[in-house]
């Protein structure tokens, strides 16, 4: 942070704000060094993002082909066999998940392709918004027209949904059947691939709200980005699996940026100037 003055510094830190900015203040034991250290955390947990990214859109297909494949229907999702159920839970997450996708289909529309959907949206009012009905909720009623396809109601389920599938809730239901070829090494159990999903997510979603990920959780959360990449899926002749090769550079930057950052933070604490 040479390159800014005590001045920038202190106008850095309010938009920062103080309270963002304790831990890594404690950490580096200064304002500048705080806001270097949190630049830093930043980029490792760019990083992070784009692994675990990939993670998730792996883990997220590789379930709707096996459940695809299980169940017997391309629709497990809205429309599972008789004999299965969801929890309330994730029958809610479903159906928040389809909304979502109307919404964002709708948005889509021309104002034209909108009113086109009057006939069905209103069908009991002879296919015309009722005189007085608020512009919400005529496009809340539009929207419910619309039929989305499952991919697009996928693409709105976030990384919960899919590591509760791994949960205790699901292991006769979902694992033993059908989910655990999607880690077909059998030595690995449910609750072991549960665990790893969990540190993941986790992770993630503090990347997402721009949290740190040091210490301990970002061993763990390495280790468990680890073992999916070498789990997920079934290896090649040279003994690695597709997403383990894909992410291959990705995991090799991320290593470079936890370890920089696993020295930093030893420098910082041995009282090494900053």
């Amino acid at each position: 942070m040479d390159h800014l003055s005590d001045e920038e510094i202190a106008a850095v830190a309010v938009l920062l704000s103080s309270e963002r900015l304790s831990t890594f203040e404690r950490l580096a034991g200064s304002n500048r060094g705080a806001i270097a250290l949190h630049q830093e955390m930043l980029r490792l947990g760019a990083s992070l993002m784009t692994v675990t990214a990939v993670v998730e859109i792996a883990l997220r297909n590789a379930v709707c082909d096996r459940l695809t494949e299980h169940f017997g229907t391309a629709d497990w999702l809205r429309r599972p066999p008789s004999h299965f159920r969801w929890d309330d839970e994730l029958k809610g997450k479903i159906g928040l998940a389809e909304s979502s996708a109307r919404k964002a289909a709708y948005a889509k529309l021309t104002q034209e392709q909108k009113r086109q959907l009057d006939p069905v949206a209103f069908r009991k009012h002879g296919g015309t918004p009722p005189a007085g009905l608020s512009h919400e909720k005529v496009s809340k009623a539009r929207q419910a027209a619309i039929t989305v396809p499952m991919g697009q109601v996928v693409a709105q389920l976030t990384m919960y949904f899919w590591k509760r599938l791994f949960s205790a809730d699901y292991e006769h239901a979902l694992w033993k059947p059908a989910l655990k070829r999607v880690f077909p090494d059998k030595s690995l159990t449910r609750a072991a691939v549960a665990t790893q999903l969990e540190a993941i997510y986790q992770s993630r979603n503090r990347i997402a709200h721009h949290e740190p990920v040091y210490g301990r959780r970002l061993v763990q959360t390495e280790a468990a980005i680890d073992f999916v990449a070498r789990h997920l899926g079934n290896r090649g002749h040279d003994g690695a699996t597709p997403l383990e090769k894909l992410l291959e550079l990705e995991l090799n930057e991320l290593k470079v940026r936890a370890d920089a950052m696993r020295q930093r933070l030893a420098a910082l604490q041995a009282g090494e100037p900053d």
